[in-house]
C-alpha cells in the first residue's frame, strides 16, 4: 500500500514573505506561550497581593533573654530550644494558600550591639509566644525573658541612605556548596586536652562577643539570623548529593515550564522519526553503551566517605529555612568598616569545613559595596536593601534561604559560657520578668528578698513598661530608643554582664 504525502501546504508557507509567514505562525501556535506566561504572571501576582494583605496582619513580639550567671550550657541546650521552635511548623492547604494568602512564620534569632553592650534577643510571632517562652526555660529555668522594643526602629536612626550623620555596612551570609553539606558545627570545637578527664569547650562566640563588646559611642552592631520552619522534603535534596558521590544517576527536577517545552520537542521529534520513516529511511538502532556501575562504600575515598556521613547527619535533624544578616551603623566620624565586617567574617570563617561547607559573605549581590559604574547610587540603594530587609525582618529580600539543621543554628547563634567568654559585657534587661511556668521551682530567698519588685522598678528607656506590645501602647510608628546609659564605657552597670 502506497502512502502519498501532500507536502504542498508546506511549499506555499514556504513561499510567504518573512511577515506574512511569522504572522501565521504566532496565529497558529505563537500565542500559547504568551499566555502561558500571563497566567504564571497573574498567579504570581495574585499570590503575592494576598500574602502581602495576610502577612500585615501578623504581629510579632521581641523578647530579651538573660540566662544566669556561670552559665555552662554548651550550645547543645540551644540546640534543643530550636528542635522546640520547630513546633511553629504550620500545614498550609490549597485554600489557606491560594485564597487567605497565608505563608509559614519565621522567628528572627538577633544579637545587638548597643555602643558595646549586648543583648541576646528573639523576635517571635505573638501567637507563638508560650512555645517560645517555654522553649527557653526548659532549658535555662533561671533565664530573665523581658519584652522589649524594636532596637532597629529608634527615631534617632536614620530611615534611608545617603544619610547626614549615619552611614552603614552590611550584608547576607550564604553556602560556598550545595546546601546538603554542613558547617563546622559547635561539637568539632570541643578539644580533649592531654591529662584531662572531659573535654573543654572552645566557645566560638568569643570572637563575636570580642567584637561586640568593642564598639564605643556611635556604634551598632546587629546580627540576624531569620528561621522558617520547614518539613523534610527537603532531605530529597541531600538524597541527590549522596547519588552524586557514588556515581548514580540524578533525575534532574524540572520546572512547568522547561516540561512542556521538553513535551513539545519531544513531539518534534516522534514526528519527524514518523516522516522518515514513511519515506523510506531507516531508523538507526541506538547505541548501547556501559552502564557505569555506581561505587559502593569501600570505593569511596576518605574525603568521599567524610562527605556521605556528614549529609546523613545532616539530615537526621530538623531544620529550617535560613537567612543571616549583619549591619553595622555608625556615625560618620567613628565609622570603622574594616573593623566591623572584618571581625565579623573572621567570626564566620571559623566555621569553615573545606571538605564540607562553609559561609561566605554575597560580595555580588547583598554586600554593600560597588564597582565601576553608578557607584554611589548602587552602593547606597544595597544600603538601603540590606536596612529595610533587616528591619522588616523580611525573608525575601536578598538572597534565596540556605537549609541549616538546628546543630549548625546552635553553632552560630547560643548563649556564650562564662567560663570560656570573658571579654564581653552581655546587657542585661532589667524591666518586666516574663512569668515563668507555674511548675518552675522558685527559690525562697528570691520571694524573700524581693528581687522580683526590684527589676521591677529599674527600666530603662528601652524596655516596654507593660506587657503590651508598642502597637498596643500607641507607638507603632516611633518606639522608645534603645538605651546604653545604664554605664560608662569599659564599666558595667551593676546587673552585668549575667542574671
Amino acid at each position: 500500500m502506497d502512502v502519498v504525502i501532500n507536502i504542498t501546504p508546506i511549499l506555499e508557507f514556504s513561499r510567504l514573505p518573512a511577515d506574512q509567514m511569522f504572522l501565521s505562525v504566532f496565529f497558529t501556535v505563537g500565542w500559547l506561550p504568551l499566555f502561558i506566561l500571563y497566567l504564571y504572571a497573574s498567579k504570581e501576582l495574585w499570590l503575592y497581593y494576598i500574602q502581602m494583605k495576610w502577612g500585615g496582619k501578623q504581629r510579632y513580639v521581641f523578647l530579651a533573654i538573660d540566662v544566669p550567671r556561670g552559665n555552662e550550657q554548651s550550645p547543645r541546650a540551644v540546640e534543643n530550644i530550636f528542635s522546640y521552635l520547630a513546633g511553629g511548623h504550620m500545614s498550609i492547604n490549597f485554600f489557606e494558600r491560594w485564597w487567605l494568602g497565608e505563608w509559614q512564620v519565621r522567628f528572627s534569632l538577633e544579637v545587638v550591639s548597643i555602643e558595646g553592650y549586648i543583648q541576646y534577643i528573639i523576635r517571635s510571632p505573638i501567637k507563638y509566644r508560650d512555645l517560645t517562652e517555654a522553649a527557653i526555660y526548659s532549658q535555662y529555668p533561671d533565664a530573665e525573658i523581658t519584652e522589649i522594643n524594636d532596637y532597629s526602629k529608634d527615631p534617632s536612626l536614620p530611615e534611608r541612605f545617603p544619610d547626614e550623620n549615619w552611614d552603614l555596612n552590611g550584608g547576607e551570609f550564604t553556602y560556598t556548596n550545595p546546601m546538603a553539606y554542613p558547617i563546622k558545627t559547635y561539637r568539632q570545637f570541643e578539644v580533649q586536652s592531654p591529662g584531662e578527664d572531659e573535654a573543654i569547650f572552645k566557645d566560638p562566640n568569643a570572637a563575636l562577643m570580642a567584637l561586640l563588646s568593642s564598639l564605643g559611642p556611635g556604634e551598632q552592631l546587629w546580627y540576624q539570623i531569620l528561621i522558617q520552619p520547614i518539613g523534610f522534603d527537603w532531605m530529597g535534596m541531600a538524597d541527590d548529593e549522596i547519588k552524586k558521590i557514588f556515581g548514580e544517576a540524578v533525575a534532574k527536577k524540572k520546572g512547568p515550564l522547561e516540561s512542556l517545552a521538553d513535551l513539545l520537542l519531544q513531539a518534534l521529534h516522534d514526528l519527524s522519526e514518523a516522516i522518515y520513516e514513511l519515506w523510506g529511511g531507516i531508523k538507526d538502532e541506538e547505541k548501547k553503551t556501559e552502564e557505569k556501575k555506581p561505587k559502593t562504600m569501600i570505593e569511596l575515598n576518605p574525603a568521599e566517605k567524610k562527605k556521605v556521613e556528614a549529609i546523613q547527619e545532616k539530615v537526621s535533624k530538623v531544620a529550617f529555612n535560613t537567612k543571616i544578616r549583619y549591619i553595622y551603623l555608625a556615625k560618620k566620624e567613628v565609622f570603622n568598616k574594616g573593623k566591623a565586617f572584618g571581625g565579623f567574617v573572621g567570626y564566620m570563617k571559623q566555621f569553615i569545613d573545606l571538605d564540607l561547607n562553609s559561609l561566605k559573605p554575597d560580595m555580588e549581590q547583598t554586600v554593600t559595596r560597588a564597582h565601576y559604574f553608578y557607584i554611589e547610587s548602587r552602593r547606597n540603594s544595597k544600603k538601603n536593601n540590606i536596612y529595610r530587609g533587616y528591619r522588616g525582618r523580611d525573608g525575601v529580600i536578598g538572597k534565596l534561604p540556605i537549609t541549616m539543621n538546628v546543630e549548625e543554628l546552635a553553632t552560630l547563634w547560643h548563649f556564650p559560657l562564662e567560663s570560656a567568654v570573658k571579654v564581653p559585657l552581655l546587657q542585661k534587661a532589667p524591666g518586666r520578668k516574663a512569668e515563668a511556668p507555674m511548675s518552675l521551682p522558685v527559690p525562697a530567698e528570691a520571694r524573700d528578698e524581693g528581687l522580683s519588685d526590684f527589676f521591677t522598678d529599674i527600666r530603662p528607656s528601652y524596655v516596654s513598661s507593660s506587657p503590651k506590645t508598642a502597637e498596643e501602647n500607641g507607638r507603632s510608628e516611633k518606639v522608645e530608643s534603645f538605651s546604653a546609659e545604664t554605664g560608662s564605657k569599659g564599666q558595667a552597670p551593676e546587673n552585668l554582664p549575667f542574671v
